[in-house]
């Protein structure tokens, strides 16, 4: 589309302006006779050429194939019937031509239209032109609560300025702050909504406006908002796009191109390598290549490649005019993504040695149907020689010659060239001219028409000559091989072009250019330098009249990290977070956060940039440094929008420039509330806490700051909360009750009396989480200087991190109250002289680490504490482990020690003892030993002499101390009588002596053993024990010569109570040990007989006697001083008639005497030592009661019998002797109940009652056989049987009768005598194991005694003396070693 437009300098004539083909018309071409007069006329001539090329011309027979008339017939034949075929393919013939004749027509005007772009390019880059937009809004359609980003692009002379609108309404970003974001960044424009709502679905529309006219685009954005799973299904998560724009992609730059150099005629090439998501090969990312800001096109100059994961600039022919800083700028899903670096151009070899470098950005102005004027910039001159001149050369487009237009040089750099032909063409090229010859040409201008003057631009600038010098250089480190050099601009510009800057190597004559084109700002890093060189650099102004004087030399600077010792780059990070905090309508202030990165040393200034929001062009704010983070920046026009970006510097130079602002209007602020506070920072982040801090505002409105609120809330969220329900006064504020690892989001609001002034900025997302490793401030006293400090340690640290220590979140900075020192990763504050003043809350942070802080609350009580200690450490004293005390040694020696914690080899010290000094000498002995701390003093013959008070005085260095100790009264006699034992028990010793005295031991099946051990022995060494002083005499003699002896004591009992001796004796000496069994040692005894008893004892049996159930627990040893206690049902049984309880050595018993429902139930035995309880248990229920109680009934009717049956209770003896003649007698008692009947016989035969013999009953209770005057016949075997309806018992007498004077014959004994009806004997359990085997004991056809069951055997008749018994009878008395069952007295 063409469009008529009359610049502001047209006077009267009118022509018209083609625009820019290669964007609207690549498919149409619009013929205008006029101005298209000759490249008609060319493409006729290609026409024409090939419509020759494809006519068909006449075609001539050879005279070898000419036909006879018969073949000529026969062709006529045959050509007539295919006639109609040829003349088919002769018309497609001329159809295929027209159609080739109607392509390279269109291939010609393509071919025209494209040159005629590129030789037109640079002539439309300066023709006003009214804003077009090249890349429109779209439209789009996305979820609630997700951004959009609405961009365009825009050209236009003077580039245009962009305003917003939606709905018709201006979109004002301060009305809604975070919900809109405004940036126009090298001609992109867009329009960032964050969060979208229903609400702002509408048209939203760019109008781009200049002084030439007004361009709108416009878009729907349409929000929408799930309301249910049957949308959902249908919408998918995201809004369908039909197409994918590049700037869609998510772009990442990988490996970015460094800093280049290259030298004229050479090429380069600038690569990125990037990863593109995703990679799609027919959408390659949308990519802007710039040179100092300005946007580069492609041209047979500059080749522009994107694809393969790559972005890359080729520049094939190199000429000083390439040099600048190179940009490329990526269009990203979340942005834009660029990297820049700058790029050397050095002269090529000149073709005489000594010529100049060829001048460069050589540019045709006022342009007229006759005469162009002609500007360029000059070469830098370093060792040449002067320029003199310069040469202008002209060619004529299409063809190659070119002609000189000045015969003589000229001295600045401009030139009328006049002669020109009306509508003509020319190129323009220039050569510099010095006393050593002419330099090679510059690279040749853009092609420049001869045509009226208002067509063209004019070179603006009238004052003449060069510009003064630059003011003060300053050179500073940058990395390894690059220096930082900035400078003070001319005190007279006079149309300053820029600036050259040359290096020197100290020491060396020749200079060297740092660029090849002049530089614009007054800093610049000077790269490809020699590590560990130092050099000089010089600066000079250039105009077009020349070159300005050099400025002065700087200092020498070494080339080497800037304190960053290997690292290549030193320089800080780009500052971020830029806010604008007042404006007045003439003047901004601004704030921003410092880097994140200082780089190795104290970020000591800033450099602040502008620009016009509708300019590229960045202009500098200011030339001297700005050291705080805070600038006012002044001339500013009221009602224009502004962008800033600001560069850090520190001893390393200028870091990366930081992200452009957002648009920022100039409008005075009128408000009374305040205006927003600014650099929110946080400290001490843990889990559930952290600290934020700002900084207060710059306008206050109508009143002072009265105090601050702080607002949270969840990253992604847009509900805040309010922390501190008052004001506070303080700029920082801690917060706790945080989720650990959430992350929040904080603004803050100032107070005046007229209410709530601008929120601050957002803060950055903080997560609450602690770093790994985090370590609080911990306050102590210096052990060797007794200074007062505060010490942290930092979990994470860098080559450049710094400790940055302060008060009430106040920098400390130089304080003449404390000092400050760092080694490694710990830093350490130190007071001078602390007091009250002193007090407070001090915090620490790490820079250049992800916040690595602590801080510590400094209390009086913690203060108080540690001055205490800091002046013990300054006034020192000894340390002592232990005070002064005494030790009795061997051989009744007497040691007086303490021991100090430390001593030193020069330590001296000195005895006091009753206020007299005391010295090594006979009868006492003093040392120390310094490895230990010991100073000891040691009395030989310890007497009532020695009674007093002992002083030790210690001095050690600037240390001293000293102790006493009293020994005197009750203190003293209880030393001297310890002294005494020591010196006796030495001269013991000496002869055979108890080397451990007697004490005891249990063995494993109970039995006790006192024992001691001997030293100092021989061979005939006596031993001997005694108790009470009697001696005992044990079964095994002692052996002395194997250093023990013991004496057992089995069945260990109450009646083993007694002191007990042991002597050792012979002649060398005498020594006696005695042992006291009694008291504690005998209650000690039997808890160490129950605990090996208890361990031993078996389960609970149940054994059935004729008075009741009994339950037995066999052990290895039972007596009745073991603390045993049964229980029935979980109460204690106290021994009575109903429950008797006792024991015998192997076992313990509790007996249920004549049972009952009522003793059913669960029994337990407790064997307790005083420390362990052993518990066994017998459940009497069920079954088993009821077995029990029918063995018990059983055995009662067989005891009850076997009580009154009939027996002979004594005085019958086995073997009777007797002398024929004599009267014998055989009288024995019986006893049974009813009475028995006793008969008598003689050899098995029944003796009757005659005069001879005599039988008697008498009483029921005398039973006798009397025999009168004995013979040899009466010899023979008597019995007696005794019997009743319960039973009876038989006995047996044997008599033998001699004859007088025959010797007493050997008596010849009967059998032995037994009952009448002989008892079952069942042997006896040996061992535990056998009675639980059978717990309910077999029945017996008799009762009969058992010795694990003690049944009591049945008492004589009452009244009666019962005879000794015959040998054969056993006794019915329970055996000796069973106990009684009645209860032990208690």
């Amino acid at each position: 589309m063409a469009s008529k437009v009359k610049p502001w300098y047209k006077k009267e004539a009118v022509t018209q302006v083609k625009t820019d083909y290669a964007y609207h018309h690549s498919k149409h071409v619009v013929k205008q006779q006029t101005e298209r007069k000759s490249s008609f006329q060319s493409a006729q001539q290609v026409q024409t050429q090939a419509t020759q090329a494809m006519a068909e011309p006449a075609y001539t027979v050879p005279t070898s194939r000419q036909r006879t008339a018969a073949e000529t017939e026969e062709y006529q034949r045959v050509s007539s019937n295919v006639g109609k075929g040829l003349a088919v393919i002769q018309e497609e013939l001329h159809r295929m031509r027209i159609a080739t004749k109607a392509q390279v027509e269109s291939i010609a005007i393509q071919k025209e239209v494209k040159d005629m772009m590129k030789k037109r390019v640079d002539l439309l880059e300066e023709i006003p032109k009214m804003p077009d937009f090249l890349v429109a809004l779209r439209l789009h359609t996305v979820w609630e609560k997700t951004p959009v980003k609405l961009f365009c692009t825009v050209e236009g002379n003077p580039r245009p300025i962009v305003k917003w609108y939606k709905g018709g309404v201006p979109v004002d970003p301060l009305s809604a702050p975070g919900k809109y974001k405004i940036e126009s960044k090298y001609g992109v424009h867009s329009l960032i909504i964050s969060r979208c709502v229903v609400s702002d679905t509408a048209e939203y529309s760019a109008v781009a406006t200049n002084q030439h006219g007004t361009a709108t685009s416009k878009a729907m954005v349409t929000v929408k908002r799930p309301s249910g799973a049957a949308e959902s299904c249908q919408l998918g998560l995201v809004p369908h796009l039909t197409e994918i724009h590049p700037s869609k992609l998510e772009v990442t730059l990988l490996e970015r191109f460094p800093v280049s150099f290259g030298v004229e005629g050479s090429s380069t090439s600038l690569t990125c390598s990037m990863v593109v998501v995703p990679d799609l090969p027919n959408v390659p990312p949308l990519a802007q290549w710039y040179r100092d800001d300005t946007l580069l096109k492609p041209s047979n100059l500059v080749e522009m490649s994107v694809g393969g994961g790559a972005a890359t600039l080729t520049l094939p022919q190199l000429a000083k005019d390439d040099e600048g800083l190179y940009t490329l700028r990526i269009f990203t899903k979340d942005g834009t993504a660029e990297h820049s670096a700058y790029l050397f151009v050095s002269d090529a070899p000149a073709a005489v040695k000594g010529a100049p470098g060829a001048p460069m950005s050589v540019k045709a102005y006022d342009v007229n149907s006759d005469y162009v004027l002609v500007a360029w910039k000059p070469p830098n001159t370093v060792n040449e020689a002067p320029i003199t001149g310069y040469f202008v050369d002209r060619c004529e487009a299409g063809t190659d010659t070119w002609v000189q237009c000045n015969p003589a040089p000229v001295k600045v750099c401009k030139f009328p060239v006049s002669g020109l032909g009306v509508g003509h063409s020319y190129y323009f090229r220039v050569r510099a001219v010095n006393s050593a010859g002419i330099s090679r040409p510059s690279r040749k201008s853009g092609k420049v028409t001869a045509i009226d003057a208002a067509e063209s631009q004019r070179l603006q600038g009238t004052d003449e000559g060069v510009p003064s010098a630059p003011g003060k250089i300053v050179a500073t480190r940058n990395t390894k091989s690059s220096v930082f050099v900035q400078w003070e601009a001319p005190q007279h510009l006079k149309n300053l072009l820029g600036y050259y800057i040359d290096g020197r190597v100290v020491g060396a004559k020749e200079w060297f250019p740092c660029n090849h084109k002049p530089f614009r700002h007054n800093r610049f890093v000077v790269h490809g330098l020699i590590p560990g060189e130092s050099y000089v650099f010089r600066v000079q102004a250039v105009n077009i009249f020349g070159l300005s004087e050099e400025s002065q030399e700087s200092s020498p600077i070494a080339v080497e990290p800037a304190l960053g010792k290997g690292v290549d780059y030193a320089t800080p990070s780009a500052p971020y977070g830029i806010t604008m905090l007042n404006c007045d309508g003439s003047s901004m202030t601004l704030a921003w956060k410092k880097p994140k990165h200082s780089g190795g040393s104290k970020v000591n200034a800033y450099y602040i940039d502008k620009r016009d929001a509708d300019t590229l062009v960045w202009k500098e704010v200011n030339l001297a440094a700005v050291t705080e983070r805070i600038c006012t920046v002044d001339n500013l026009t009221e009602g224009t929008f502004y962008e800033f970006r600001i560069q850090a510097a520190n001893l390393a130079g200028v870091g990366l420039p930081s992200a452009p602002s957002m648009p920022l209007k100039c409008e005075a602020w009128t408000m009374e509330q305040p205006g927003p506070a600014y650099d929110l920072g946080f400290r001490e982040v843990r889990g559930q806490s952290l600290v934020i801090l700002w900084k207060a505002p710059v306008y206050t409105g109508a009143g002072a700051v009265t105090g601050y609120f702080v607002d949270m809330a969840k990253k992604g969220s847009s509900e805040f909360v309010t922390l501190n329900g008052e004001p506070v006064s303080h700029r920082y504020l801690q917060v706790t009750g945080l989720e650990e690892g959430s992350s929040y989001v904080f603004r803050v609001r100032a107070v005046n009396s007229k209410g709530v002034g601008k929120t601050s900025e957002l803060s950055e997302p903080v997560c609450a989480k602690a770093l790994p490793g985090t370590t609080e401030i911990v306050a102590g006293v210096d052990e060797e200087t007794g200074d007062v400090f505060l010490s942290f340690e930092a979990c994470e640290i860098c080559e450049t991190s710094k400790f940055e220590w302060s008060k009430n979140y106040k920098p400390i900075g130089d304080c003449p109250r404390a000092t400050f020192t760092a080694k490694g990763r710990t830093s350490r504050l130190t007071f001078t002289n602390p007091d009250k003043d002193d007090l407070g809350r001090y915090s620490v942070v790490v820079t250049d680490t992800d916040g690595v802080s602590s801080s510590y609350t400094l209390t009086e009580d913690a203060l108080n504490t540690m001055l205490e200690l800091s002046y013990a450490i300054r006034h020192p004293v000894v340390p002592l482990k232990h005070n002064l005390n005494y030790e009795i040694l061997e051989k009744g020696h007497v040691r007086f020690w303490l021991q100090a914690v430390k001593l030193s080899p020069s330590v001296s010290y000195r005895f006091i003892v009753n206020d007299k000094a005391v010295t090594s000498g006979e009868g006492q002995k003093i040392s120390h030993d310094v490895a230990s701390g010991v100073i000891q003093m040691t009395v030989d013959h310890f007497t009532r002499a020695n009674e007093g008070t002992y002083t030790v005085q210690i001095n050690d260095g600037k240390a001293k101390t000293q102790s006493s100790l009293v020994l005197v009264g009750d203190a003293f006699k209880a030393a001297l009588k310890e002294a005494e034992f020591q010196r006796k028990e030495h001269i013991r010793k000496q002869g055979p002596h108890f080397s451990e005295y007697l004490d005891f031991t249990v063995t494993e099946d109970c039995t006790v053993m006192l024992t001691c051990k001997v030293a100092n022995v021989k061979k005939d060494t006596a031993f001997h024990w005694y108790k009470e002083d009697d001696e005992i005499v044990p079964e095994t003699a002692p052996n002395v010569m194997s250093g023990s002896c013991a004496l057992p004591l089995p069945l260990f009992s109450r009646k083993d109570q007694g002191v007990y001796k042991a002597v050792l004796s012979d002649d060398k000496g005498k020594d006696s040990s005695v042992f006291d069994i009694s008291g504690k040692v005998f209650d000690d005894i039997i808890n160490a007989i129950a605990c090996n008893a208890g361990a031993s004892a078996s389960e609970l049996v149940m054994q059935c006697t004729p008075e009741g159930i009994r339950l037995q627990c066999y052990m290895n040893y039972y007596t009745e001083e073991m603390k045993t206690v049964w229980k029935h049902k979980e109460s204690k049984i106290a021994s009575s008639e109903k429950m008797r309880i006792g024991g015998t050595a192997e076992m313990a018993w509790m007996q249920i005497c004549d049972p009952s429902d009522k003793e059913k139930g669960h029994y337990a035995i407790e064997i307790s030592d005083g420390v362990t309880t052993h518990t066994r248990t017998f459940d009497l229920s069920g079954q088993a009661y009821t077995d029990a109680y029918e063995e018990y009934l059983r055995l009662k009717a067989a005891a009850f019998a076997e009580k009154n049956r009939g027996r002979v209770v004594g005085g019958l003896p086995d073997v009777v002797t007797i002398m024929e003649e004599k009267s014998l007698s055989l009288t024995c008692t019986v006893w049974g109940e009813p009475t028995p009947e006793v008969t008598w016989f003689k050899n098995e035969q029944e003796v009757a009652s005659n005069e001879h013999t005599r039988v008697t009953f008498d009483g029921g209770k005398f039973a006798s056989l009397v025999i009168n005057r004995v013979t040899t016949d009466d010899s023979g075997k008597y019995s007696i049987n005794v019997r009743n309806k319960y039973g009876g018992e038989f006995v047996e007498i044997t008599v033998s009768v001699y004859r007088h004077g025959e010797p007493i014959p050997e008596p010849k004994l009967g059998q032995p005598r037994t009952a009448a009806v002989p008892p079952a004997q069942p042997v006896p359990p040996k061992s535990p194991a056998a009675a639980a085997k059978t717990p309910t004991p077999s029945k017996p056809q008799t009762p009969a005694q058992s010795a694990k069951s003690p049944t009591p055997a049945p008492a004589a008749t009452p009244g009666t003396k019962s005879p000794t018994p015959p040998r054969s009878v056993k006794s019915p008395t329970p055996p000796r070693f069973m106990k009684s069952p009645t209860p032990p007295r208690k």
